[in-house]
């Protein structure tokens, strides 16, 4: 039978069919990374019960970790994850706004599209790249000249105290702050593209200037979404795992000092997990993972809310 001469009947049941299995078919697939998101937690918390049972709560607030002890305590990981998180991204998101405020705003355009993709260039590069940069170039470089220099200038203060080590918290922040710098440029340059032209002709109209343009119209309508860039990037930064594995120290400590070695939850994860011999000590590393994974989860959850109300706002603002 010709095409011609099927009828229009078969070809509408044939048509409903089609679109009934497309359908089928991608919702069993969004369906199923939610089913491995679950699975995993699942199976992390699972692991994790032999730790939980024997150190509860003293898991989050106790210091001593000790394998041959059994003795487990996690806060000098959450502490090196936390503080080396934060500080690179305080360090970041100044540079990252500022760079994407160059690329849409004041650089020309053939310009800001070349400096666009130098920056975006720092994401393609592997992690253990700049952990190899990091532990051959920039802790040497610290070691002998911003490190003395914060002694001799600021040594009074309990967070440049002690000896110049290289490897350390500060050398940890850099490596971070590197990293996180693309994805915040990125995402804010994305935001600030995003703003309406006749806003910013509106505030040039009004006699401001191309500074006054950009913080009082451009900024504080892209500042939902820069803040949901810089949460992104803190995602990216706690997560860190080989890079700042090489160039921390892996000391399980807490101090003030920033030139003073120290851990992290993904490197504690990374050096332990394949020579952990008693089940307690892997579920302790498996209870640090879910932790972890948690803390992704509700920064991730965070940054979506908030890019997701900024792009309503502009939806709102364009009509």
């Amino acid at each position: 039978m010709s095409q011609a001469t099927i009828p229009n009947r078969w070809k509408i049941k044939t048509g409903l069919n089609g679109d009934f299995i497309f359908k089928g078919i991608t919702v069993i697939f969004a369906f199923s990374i939610l089913a491995i998101l679950f699975l995993m937690i699942y199976e992390m918390v699972n692991q994790s019960l032999p730790s939980m049972a024997k150190s509860g709560w003293r898991f989050i607030t106790g210091q001593n970790w000790d394998a041959v002890q059994e003795e487990f305590g996690a806060l000098p990981y959450i502490y090196g994850s936390v503080v080396s998180s934060v500080l690179a991204l305080a360090l970041a998101t100044p540079l990252s706004v500022g760079s994407a405020v160059f690329i849409t705003e004041i650089a020309p355009k053939r310009v800001g599209a070349v400096v666009a993709s130098l920056v975006e260039l720092l994401a393609a590069i592997p992690s253990v790249i700049y952990g190899l940069w990091g532990v051959l170039v920039m802790a040497p470089w610290l070691q002998k000249t911003v490190q003395p220099f914060l002694i001799d200038h600021f040594g009074f203060l309990p967070f440049f105290e002690g000896a110049p080590y290289g490897v350390s918290m500060l050398a940890a922040i850099f490596i971070l702050m590197i990293m996180v710098v693309p994805i915040i440029t990125s995402i804010s340059r994305e935001v600030l593209l995003a703003v309406p032209q006749s806003q910013k002709e509106a505030a040039i109209a009004l006699g401001a200037t191309r500074w006054e343009m950009i913080r009082m119209a451009v900024l504080p309508y892209g500042k939902s979404g820069i803040l949901g860039a810089v949460i992104l990037g803190m995602g990216r930064a706690i997560g860190e795992t080989m890079a700042v594995t090489m160039v921390i120290g892996n000391t399980p400590q807490i101090s003030l000092s920033l030139l003073s070695p120290a851990y992290t939850m993904p490197s504690v994860i990374a050096n332990e997990f394949a020579e952990a011999t008693s089940n307690i000590h892997s579920s302790a590393l498996m209870e640090i993972g879910l932790i972890l994974l948690v803390v992704t989860l509700v920064i991730n959850a965070l940054a979506r809310f908030l890019i997701w109300s900024v792009t309503r706002g502009q939806s709102g603002g364009s009509r």
